[in-house]
């Protein structure tokens, strides 16, 4: 249930049952301005690539969505894979819209900006005209919309975040809003169980039910917690939406660490229209 959007370039997984009053969408790395090992469209500030050129990446992913009239109102997080949930008020809004130094997710003050909203992994907000952004690299992009509130929230989840439940905060604070439960679940590419081999620290936190034994390695399966914390979480697999894309599998397509080690990101995005 996603469509493919490509222009000048960039392409853009976007949700062909969204909500009216809604956009999200999970970018691709091409149509970008980076040199490598950035190549092309990486959209985060933390990785080592040039501010200017991230913050130039930005806006051309903003002006696609047509959302280029609010660029200084952008609002990332400093993501630390933990399970903190912060909701953007307006004084939060433009937190660090602008990648202005290579320290951003060290909390440095920004020639072109304030910082991101601090320690964090998840976003979200009832105020229209914000647009949320994460970034990944193999990590879970989750996006959480609920129509009748109006509420969106964009999450970061990696094989800790996961294991905490931070998807499942994320959930429970859209929920816990008035109006008719409708929350919707938009999950992006992600690293697959197909590529994830991991260590015996990372199989204690998950118990064994999404690790899978495959010759001397094991392997985790990060949809399927995801998939399980979301419906633990009231919501339904039929109100649950996966892209389904591997991104070590794909590295033409989406940065992965795993697959390339120093790499760049690509992002979710979500705003209330």
């Amino acid at each position: 249930m996603f469509e493919r959007i490509t222009s000048k370039g960039i392409s853009l997984h976007v949700p062909l049952n969204l909500p009216h009053g809604f956009s999200v969408a999970f970018t691709e790395r091409g149509g970008g301005a980076s040199p490598r090992p950035y190549e092309s469209l990486n959209l985060a500030g933390h990785v080592g690539d040039v501010p200017a050129i991230v913050d130039e990446n930005r806006s051309r992913i903003l002006d696609i969505v047509g959302l280029g009239e609010v660029r200084g109102r952008l609002t990332t997080a400093e993501q630390v894979h933990g399970t903190r949930v912060v909701e953007v008020t307006r004084e939060h809004v433009g937190a660090g819209a602008y990648a202005g130094s290579p320290l951003a997710t060290e909390g440095a003050d920004h020639p072109d900006g304030s910082s991101p909203v601090p320690a964090c992994d998840a976003l979200w907000t009832r105020e229209p005209g914000v647009p949320l952004m994460l970034f990944f690299a193999d990590c879970v992009p989750v996006v959480l919309v609920r129509p009748s509130a109006p509420a969106v929230a964009v999450v970061h989840a990696g094989w800790r975040g996961a294991a905490a439940g931070i998807v499942g905060r994320a959930c429970d604070v859209l929920r816990a809003l008035p109006g008719p439960d409708d929350l919707i679940a938009y999950v992006g590419p992600h690293i697959g169980a197909c590529c994830y081999e991991v260590g015996d620290e990372c199989v204690s936190h998950f118990d064994n039910r999404f690790v899978t034994i495959t010759g001397v390695a094991p392997r985790l399966d990060l949809a399927a917690a995801i998939g399980e914390d979301l419906t633990r979480s009231g919501v339904s697999k039929e109100s649950q939406w996966h892209l389904g894309i591997c991104t070590a599998h794909n590295t033409d397509r989406f940065f992965s660490f795993r697959a390339d080690g120093l790499t760049g990101r690509h992002a979710a995005l979500a705003v209330i229209r």
